[in-house]
């Protein structure tokens, strides 16, 4: 059933985003490029998109989190609330991306459906971009093996 759940939420969003126009590139840079509100080349309607997708989460978390959840046995919210270092700089990196390209994760695999190959491109390295973080946090967290040499040198 959770899986169903998650299809169904996903498929819904996924709708969201076509309507709004939030899977058009050019949209997302019209909207980003605020310089362009003198001339009247800013488009201001992913703000409306924005806020009301904000308005709805609100009230969603605040009526979630009154009750158990439906396909879980707790709920998993996040425990960790401060801004740190490794937090600015994804969002850095999402706002970076998402300014030269127009797509940020979301709507790059909602737009996956045209078939277009910028956009195929955009999300396969965004895939490598996602698997080379989690390679490096796997090889940060673990300690290096000692060598035999150093182990000698420092029992010695």
């Amino acid at each position: 059933m959770p899986v169903l759940a998650s299809l169904f939420c996903g498929f819904v969003f996924g709708c969201g985003l076509t309507v709004s126009g939030m899977i058009q590139p050019a949209k997302v840079l019209s909207f980003l490029d605020v310089f362009g509100i003198p001339n009247g080349a800013w488009d201001p309607s992913l703000a409306v998109v924005m806020a009301v997708g904000l308005t709805v989460a609100s009230i969603g978390y605040a009526l979630v989190r009154r009750r158990p959840p439906l396909f879980e046995k707790k709920s998993l919210w996040p425990a960790k609330k401060e801004i740190d270092q490794p937090l600015l700089f994804g969002a850095l990196l999402f706002g970076v991306g998402w300014g030269l390209v127009g797509l940020c994760p979301g709507p790059a695999v909602a737009n996956l459906a045209m078939l277009s190959l910028p956009v195929a491109v955009f999300v396969i390295a965004m895939a490598l971009g996602m698997l080379a973080h989690d390679l490096w946090l796997a090889r940060t967290a673990s300690p290096a093996p000692h060598s035999l040499a150093g182990t000698a040198a420092a029992d010695g």
